[in-house]
């Protein structure tokens, strides 16, 4: 199986944004839940570079976006999304580690941030396996309702 990461095409981003739904709470992810990310990710100005998908054997297997939070310090926030299909499935710590890696070698990283939705204990436990540990929770605004986050940290040295 060979997995690769490039920068987020139309055909994908078009693809994640219209097919990709997810199971009960999950839907919380899916992408016409939020307008905000939804012209986000359909919009190539909006994209920018910051948006990269994740390939395995030339399909589609999940996203990345990251952004500089302090990019002198090294310091981004990382958020990603797995394929429906492939979640609960104990593929999210390899997912991970992968785009890590690839982060490591394209960017001067000092740390990333994981800010993850409070009743996503699933994606939780998979940063803390990566080596990410929780530094706060706080509560923001999005797709209708007010929710309980998660903000989770990885230094590097």
């Amino acid at each position: 199986m060979e997995w690769q990461i490039s920068q987020l095409s139309q055909t994908n981003a078009l693809n994640i944004a219209n097919t990709w739904h997810y199971e009960g709470v999950y839907a919380f992810y899916d992408m016409q839940a939020d307008p905000e990310d939804y012209e986000e990710i359909i919009t190539p100005s909006q994209r920018k570079d910051r948006y990269y998908q994740v390939l395995k054997d030339d399909k589609l297997l999940g996203y990345l976006v990251i952004e500089p939070i302090n990019e002198r310090m090294g310091i981004y926030e990382l958020g990603l999304g797995l394929s429906p299909a492939r979640t609960g499935n104990g593929l999210g710590e390899q997912f991970v580690n992968f785009i890590i890696d690839f982060l490591i070698q394209n960017f001067q990283i000092t740390e990333l941030i994981f800010n993850v939705v409070g009743f996503n204990i699933r994606a939780q436990k998979v940063y803390q396996k990566v080596g990410a540990k929780p530094t706060r929770k706080y509560k923001q605004k999005t797709n209708q309702s007010t929710y309980t986050f998660i903000e989770m940290r990885k230094t590097f040295n």
